[in-house]
């Protein structure tokens, strides 16, 4: 009970004391009773005294109290004129006031380190201690390849993207260098922060795409220069022999055969020799040329160009654009090998499948605001594969050189583009291009 109620109490329980002594000696001489009603106006004053020097210094503090367990820190308390109590109520305000400059300089410091990850290269993924997303900042979304609101308040292995799923077998509190099947390398950290007395586990993404791929870049125009260098000026030595010697033969008689053999081995020569500078082209790729370039039209004129190929491997080439796609700042002719590459690929690839039973199809989507997409019904790309497309030298097909991707791996990333080739849950291989 509060000491106001005991106070009122006391009051009550004087009063009455004092009116039953009136009452009981009310036959005795006035100066007693004179003296009696003193004693009694010198226990209300003393009363009033009470409550201001004590009851209503504790009221006030009690409102303090209440203030702080509202964390109301901006009130503060008046002055009683009671020494004892203004010292508290002193004491009490000073605390509220670090208090209030505690609280902002927090809110400053949380407002700082929400701006710092709201702009930060690399991906953060903060996540409930259920494991369901509750905060991506923008760079985080961009490497997931997913709108924000169909990662939200999900784990992570509901989410279709390939990175998604690398982090969800991270163990905790460990570092794992990630290779996805769009280039793309990242160092993931799984770690936790405490809040309020918990841990939240986070995911902290570094993109190391740029490095890797300057350092394997490095390597394989070292060992192309090297074999290139090798192999061409064996080739000239071996071609040049090979011609003075059908020369020689060819005015013999009964040596048709051998120089038919002569002629077979030098054409040979040749292709090793073409073969080997297609290799040293790729690590000449000249720096692309921006310009503005009206998307849809470009597509189109790739379209038209790759139709004929498609239609003799009957398979069906489908257009599809958005016209709300506007004008795209790009190298016309790198771009225009890049899809004309994907688009041959993707028949290639329903060609060497050998399927009769479903209609081959190629589709090529344009989406605002500037992304590419070319799909495909072909037999798809296995897990293992994916991981590997990008890399130098290595090929899906039987006679394929590994070149047409790292070229376009090369000309996509010197766009600035984000791009991807995977086989998605219903089947269809996708290599999707977005636009900066």
């Amino acid at each position: 009970m509060r000491i106001k109620f005991f106070f009122f109490i006391l009051v009550l329980f004087l009063l009455g004391l004092s009116g039953a002594l009136i009452h009981l000696l009310g036959g005795m001489r006035p100066m007693y009773l004179y003296i009696l009603e003193g004693v009694i106006l010198f226990i209300l004053i003393y009363l009033v005294v009470f409550y201001n020097k004590i009851v209503k210094p504790m009221n006030t503090i009690g409102s303090g109290m209440e203030l702080l367990r509202e964390q109301d820190f901006s009130s503060r308390l008046s002055q009683v004129g009671q020494y004892e109590a203004d010292r508290i109520v002193n004491i009490f305000n000073r605390m509220m006031e670090q208090l209030k400059n505690e609280r902002l300089r927090m809110r400053e410091q949380n407002h700082f380190l929400d701006l710092l990850i709201e702009a930060s290269p690399m991906g953060v993924i903060i996540t409930t201690l259920d494991g369901e997303l509750s905060q991506l900042n923008p760079m985080a979304i961009k490497m997931l390849g997913v709108r924000l609101e169909e990662a939200m308040n999900k784990q992570l292995e509901q989410i279709d993207s390939p990175l998604a799923a690398e982090l969800a077998v991270i163990p905790k509190d460990e570092t794992s260098v990630v290779r996805l099947n769009d280039a793309n390398i990242y160092k993931c950290t799984h770690s936790s922060f405490i809040d309020r007395g918990f841990k939240h586990p986070f995911f902290l993404i570094e993109r190391m795409t740029e490095e890797v791929m300057k350092a394997e870049k490095r390597a394989y125009e070292k060992v192309i220069r090297m074999i290139a260098h090798e192999v061409n000026n064996t080739t000239a030595g071996i071609t040049s022999t090979l011609d003075t010697v059908e020369q020689a033969l060819s005015t013999e008689d009964d040596m048709e055969d051998i120089c038919e053999v002569m002629r077979v081995c030098t054409e040979r020569c040749f292709s090793m020799s073409r073969f080997i500078t297609r290799f040293a082209d790729v690590v000449k790729i000249p720096e692309p040329t921006l310009s503005p370039v009206q998307l849809n039209d470009l597509v189109s004129m790739c379209k038209r160009f790759m139709e004929g190929m498609c239609n003799d491997r009957s398979i069906n080439l489908v257009l599809e654009c958005d016209p709300a796609v506007g004008i795209v700042q790009l190298d016309p002719s790198l771009f225009e090998q890049v899809l004309v590459n994907i688009i041959k690929n993707a028949a290639e690839s329903i060609e060497g499948a050998g399927e009769t039973d479903k209609q081959g199809e190629v589709i090529v989507r344009t989406t605002a605001p500037a992304s590419v997409e070319v799909v495909d019904n072909g037999p798809g790309i296995s897990k293992e594969a994916e991981a590997k497309l990008f890399s130098p030298f290595f090929s899906t097909k039987p006679n394929g050189q590994g070149i047409g991707l790292v070229f376009i791996r090369e000309v996509l990333s010197r766009h600035g583009c984000t791009f991807s080739l995977r086989t998605y849950n219903d089947g269809l291989t996708r290599f999707r291009i977005l636009f900066p």
